[in-house]
């Protein structure tokens, strides 16, 4: 057998020698030398050009070499870490203390039952329930996932789905943290959980009016792409699935829904720049689904009934979206006729229909508006909101007759509410605001809405917050995060966690850089494909824009993002590797071309319209130019803390390992590299509603090693 990994053998010694003598000092023992893993020289041909991979074996997931390595890695991180051991816990505890553990959630009415979650103190995962009629009625346990959690490390519970007999439920259960996901039924009168269990799919169960036939969508095995809908019967003891819908295209998915009015089960077909739906009456789930208007290349659209029409939100001559509808026995596209006109300042984000009235999600200038409109005058106004940047939209509405619209509202500092809002009388309820434990005032906090100009000249928006006193003389800590891709708008969103941050004296700041919808549809088409360079310069100009107003510098900057953000993370480490005193990539994409290249990894084909076909030389090049990968460079990097989880199916774990072995060969300096893989998770991290904050503890003590903080 070949000898994969330099750790191995007499490496062995080392390492046991490296977990036994880490010292107590507060910045670790430098001494301790990394797992270095072997080189073997794959070479990767393509359009005449040659890359050498001497890391390629690290994706050999049932290889007992690749995981050694990886627990050499993290054995590594931990015996680096030791010193800050007892501030990890200190740090786990506070933020986990700023928690209410005995919670629930504001209920909603559905089809006669109030429904709710509630989470029980010391418990990690949410019990699902319901009342009849009145919130007075005896309480329902409809599902207590602590119950399923009982002997697994991990484990996930999605899209709880009831019968309209309100009968029985339907719920999808991951325990490898892989996306694929069992679908389980369970007789909510009698409380026995059936033995049918449909295997390796989305997880959602989208019921028929029948109340006994399901529909729904199954992954292909390898790329765990979404590419069939099943239909299914409820409670026959015989296999019964029937296939309805295959999407051959490679680079689409398709899942199912019902629409809000009950009437329409809804198939979509969906990639980057064009959408296609088939509808089908709920009634009648043994009919045939009717395309309501073909896929044509860069169409985008969306759909949801009411009464005798369709209302679509589309991209069609529109980019920033438009509002357009069309009578239900004339669903083509010629037949679409305009609601709202598309507005150049203006990005039309989504609708909610009320029997009088229509609410409409819209973003201006970077911050999220909701809009409000009479169907039978058309006056129309806003909901007010008074900070400088914050976060809102539309929670569950499921009644179309109701002047209530439920909203949600968070900022910097304003930790979320849960509103009804009264669309006759403007007047708001405030039904919760979550509680953060521990003395938590709002009004101890700063927020700030600044605008850094870019290379180019664009202002790229930054919302920033931080504890009131400080000093903007250029000497606080400041962690700096961004996503920056898909169209992804950064949510400025309240976080208990980033206390931990701000009463150490740091400022919080997001970038709204490009490749997210920000500021417009345009703002994600000037970062995306080949204008994706934009989104690293925009986001190292916000770096230097903030240097430059005192509020930090750069022995004091931090940057932060995960997965598309890593890849983010990973582009400006090595284009601008001075201006940072550390670097945290969770979960990070950074291996694009040779990911984008191999189809059988999860997301590939579809994502070409995001990243560029790499089968094309233009885009390969270009691809090439950023690949965080692919452009380590022999120079001095600042400190990186690179996480990820072994079972992640959107950015497997090779990706960031191979990363960090190039960076150790080839990196000039001695500051700190760390590498933490959980053996246990996925994409999202652990499970639970506490464990996740372990990562969180061990990342914010990363950033306190480097500036000497431990309490």
């Amino acid at each position: 057998m070949k000898n994969y990994c330099g750790i191995l053998g007499a490496s062995v010694l080392v390492l046991l020698i490296l977990l036994t003598s880490c010292s107590k000092e507060k910045k670790g023992n430098s001494n301790l030398k990394p797992p270095i893993a072997e080189k073997h020289p794959k070479e990767l041909n393509i359009h005449g050009h040659t890359r050498i991979d001497n890391y390629y074996w690290l994706n050999e997931r049932e290889n007992p070499k690749v995981k050694e390595y990886l627990e050499a890695e993290n054995d590594y991180t931990k015996a680096l870490l030791e010193h800050t051991e007892d501030f990890q816990k200190v740090l786990y505890d506070e933020i986990v203390g700023r928690i209410k553990q005995q919670d629930e959630s504001v209920p909603y009415k559905d089809n006669g039952y109030f429904y709710y979650t509630r989470y029980e103190e010391g418990k990690e995962y949410p019990i699902y329930c319901r009342k009849k009629e009145t919130l007075e009625a005896p309480e329902e346990i409809i599902l207590n996932v602590n119950d399923l959690a009982e002997g697994r490390n991990y484990i996930k519970v999605i899209d709880l789905s009831i019968s309209l007999d309100n009968r029985i439920l339907a719920y999808g259960v991951d325990t490898l943290s892989r996306r694929k996901y069992d679908i389980y039924f369970k007789n909510l009168e009698t409380g026995e959980t059936y033995n049918q269990v449909i295997n390796n799919t989305t997880g959602k169960a989208v019921w028929a009016n029948d109340n006994k036939t399901i529909f729904f969508t199954r992954r292909e095995d390898e790329t765990l792409r979404a590419y069939q809908i099943y239909k299914y019967e409820v409670g026959k003891e015989s296999i019964n699935e029937e296939l309805v819908f295959e999407e051959k295209e490679a680079e689409f998915s398709c899942n199912v829904y019902k629409t809000k009015s009950r009437e329409f089960l809804v198939i979509s077909s969906h990639q980057t720049l064009s959408q296609e739906y088939r509808i089908l009456k709920a009634d009648n789930p043994n009919g045939e689904f009717m395309i309501f208007t073909p896929r044509e290349r860069g169409l985008e659209y969306s759909i949801d009934h009411y009464g005798d029409n369709f209302y679509i939100v589309t991209n069609w001559d529109a980019t920033n979206f438009k509002l357009m509808k069309t009578p239900v026995n004339q669903t083509n596209k010629k037949h679409w006729e305009d609601v709202i006109a598309h507005r150049e300042d203006v990005l039309l984000e989504g609708i909610e229909i009320f029997k009088e009235y229509l609410v409409v999600e819209e973003r201006k200038n970077g911050l999220e508006q909701i809009r409000v409109i009479n169907w039978d005058d058309n006056s129309e106004y806003y909901v007010d909101f008074d900070e400088a940047t914050y976060t809102t939209g539309l929670d569950k509405n499921l009644d179309f007759d109701t002047k209530l619209m439920r909203i949600y509202y968070t900022s910097l500092t304003t930790p979320e509410k849960t509103i009804d809002y009264n669309l006759e009388t403007r007047e708001e309820t405030l039904l919760k605001q979550k509680e953060v434990l521990g003395g938590f005032d709002s009004n101890d906090y700063q927020s700030e809405r600044l605008y850094a100009t870019a290379r180019d000249g664009e202002k790229v928006p930054i919302s920033l917050v931080y504890k009131k006193g400080i000093k903007k003389d250029g000497n606080n800590p400041l962690l700096l995060y961004s996503y920056g891709s898909y169209g992804i708008s950064a949510r400025v969103s309240f976080r208990s966690d980033k206390l931990s941050l701000l009463d150490r004296g740091f400022v919080y700041a997001v970038a709204h850089i490009r490749g997210g919808q920000e500021m417009g549809r345009q703002w994600y088409e000037d970062g995306k494909l080949l204008n994706k360079i934009n989104t690293y310069t925009d986001f190292i100009d916000c770096g230097k824009y903030l240097i430059e107003q005192k509020f930090t510098n750069s022995e004091k900057l931090f940057a932060y993002g995960g997965s598309a953000g890593g890849l983010l993370m990973g582009a400006v480490l090595n284009m601008e590797p001075d201006l940072w005193k550390g670097v945290i990539a969770a979960v990070p994409f950074v291996d694009v071309v040779t990911t984008m290249l191999d189809e059988s990894i999860p997301l590939t084909t579809f994502e070409y319209d995001e990243w560029g076909n790499p089968n094309q030389k233009e885009y390969y090049e270009y691809m090439l130019s950023y690949s965080p990968y692919d452009q380590v460079k022999a120079q001095a990097y600042p400190a990186i803390l690179v996480t990820t989880g072994f079972h992640d199916s959107q950015v497997q774990y090779w990706e960031p390992a191979k990363w960090v072995a190039k960076l150790r060969d080839m990196k000039t300096d001695d500051n700190v590299l760390l590498f933490d893989c959980d053996m246990e998770s996925g994409h999202g991290g652990a499970s639970g509603r506490f464990k996740r904050y372990k990562r969180t503890a061990l990342t914010y003590t990363f950033i306190f090693d480097q500036l000497g903080i431990y309490e």
